[in-house]
């Protein structure tokens, strides 16, 4: 079965080269092709979805890291707060 990605893909792809084809036609220029790859750039609604893990900072020698894989700080032990 084929990926939502990659259908979503296709589709985009195959949407603006009808769109850039009907511009063409339109306006009687092929100048129009080169805003192709731009679309989905315009369509682009952010990376807001991916949030990183929140903070954690070790109270005692502030050691920082995103890594939910820590809960103790690796230079002296103690427990990292967000």
């Amino acid at each position: 079965m084929v990926d939502s990605r990659t259908l979503t893909a296709t589709a985009g792809l195959a949407v603006g080269i009808i769109m850039s084809i009907v511009a063409s036609v339109q306006y009687d220029t092929l100048l129009v092709l080169l805003f192709l790859p731009f679309i989905p750039i315009l369509f682009r609604k952010g990376v807001e979805d991916e949030t990183e893990p929140a903070l954690k900072e070790c109270p005692v020698c502030e050691f920082r890291t995103h890594d939910p894989e820590f809960t103790h700080c690796p230079r002296d032990g103690h427990r990292l707060e967000e």
